[in-house]
């Protein structure tokens, strides 16, 4: 949000004439989120609604032939002595057909906004249109301009000419951004070129006016510059595609009539019916100068130098030396147990031995035995 207490006022040659306090709606809480959903459901609202004819695809006699001839049962067109004849109609899935679930103009186009949802976005475009940051990240080139937002004194308002609203961005140092519109006038991708909208440009300056003495007809030819009266702000043109930071021109009258139309912190709005400027949730939200700060500082513990580490405990019939240690005399139960189911083995080995321990028989030792 922008911090400033006072903003200077440019009169029409570019020069310091007077300063006026900072609105309270330009340091409300800047929120994209809400701002990218609101403009999501106001840009719904100016779609055309459009459908494929209701007749399309039934313009013609057709009826199935039924079971038994070995072909599918979709309709197929009457007669004869053509090659239209005998072809499947209506389906989706033939050719000339409707298509599947044929779209109607009765759908939802339209949604609706929460009131407080759609000023707090508008609220949160305002505020990031007083950051230059914002502004030039948008891709506004600002580079020359004295200060942001940008006022200028209620001259403006009696500009009938167009070569005399060039010449007054060119001394503010405004029309640079006008040269950037220029440069990016291209040709629209798609079937939109065939229906009167053959080109596309970036986004100019918003000028933002109180009285309209002739304003509206000096500006309204340049490429990119748009124009709103301060009253009927509409968060379409202060975020175009849901981004904040529209480059602003504000007439003098216009900033000062802020504070009436949005309220202050203090007192309500006299324009809104019952309606007070939304508070950040943080004042200040630098959380790493927060916790850096002597006051925090003071008030915390010494941080933990050796942290202490849970205890795992560990099953004593699975780790040997878990239970060594809960009962020594397991290791002898153990080799007990080893030997004993290892007896019959040790039996089979030293029988084995004692055979072979034994010497063989001669070879001429009689048989005995009958014939």
């Amino acid at each position: 949000m922008a911090a400033r207490p006072l903003v200077n006022v440019f009169s029409d040659q570019g020069e310091v004439s007077t300063s006026v306090p900072m609105p309270a709606v330009l340091k409300a809480p800047i929120r994209p989120d809400l701002v990218q959903f609101v403009h999501t459901n106001m840009a719904k609202n100016k779609r055309q609604p459009y459908a494929v004819s209701t007749k399309a695809g039934h313009q013609t006699s057709a009826e199935s032939w039924g079971t038994g001839r070995a072909v599918a049962r979709i309709p197929r067109v009457r007669g004869g002595g053509t090659h239209r004849s005998g072809q499947a109609a209506y389906g989706n899935m033939c050719r000339g057909g409707r298509m599947f679930a044929p779209t109607r103009v009765w759908r939802r186009w339209t949604r609706k906004s929460n009131l407080t949802q759609r000023r707090f976005a508008c609220a949160s475009a305002l505020a990031a249109s007083s950051l230059p940051a914002l502004v030039m990240a948008r891709g506004h080139r600002i580079d020359n301009i004295a200060e942001v937002p940008l006022v200028v004194s209620d001259s403006i308002e009696s500009i009938t000419k167009t070569s005399a609203a060039v010449a007054f961005l060119k001394r503010v140092n405004a029309f640079q951004d006008i040269e950037r519109v220029k440069s990016s006038r291209k040709l629209r991708t798609g079937k939109g070129k065939l229906r009167n909208r053959r080109y596309v440009q970036r986004r100019g300056p918003l000028i933002v006016y109180n009285a309209d003495n002739g304003i509206v007809k000096a500006f309204r030819n340049i490429p990119g510059v748009e124009l709103a009266q301060v009253s009927r702000l509409n968060l379409l043109s202060l975020a175009p595609g849901g981004h904040l930071g529209r480059f602003c021109v504000w007439g003098e009258s216009a900033f000062k009539k802020l504070d009436s139309i949005f309220g202050t912190w203090r007192k309500k709005s006299e324009e809104k019916s019952n309606y007070n400027l939304p508070r950040s949730i943080m004042t200040m939200s630098d959380l790493s100068r927060i916790i850096n700060s002597d006051e925090v500082q003071s008030s915390i513990r010494p941080a933990k130098t050796k942290a202490k580490r849970a205890d795992v405990k560990k099953n004593p019939l699975k780790n040997v030396k878990v239970m060594l240690r809960l009962n020594p005399y397991a290791a002898a139960v153990k080799r007990q147990a080893y030997l004993a189911s290892n007896k019959a083995a040790r039996q089979e080995l030293l029988e084995k031995k004692r055979k072979i321990a034994k010497k063989p028989a001669k070879k001429g030792a009689k048989k005995t035995g009958k014939k």
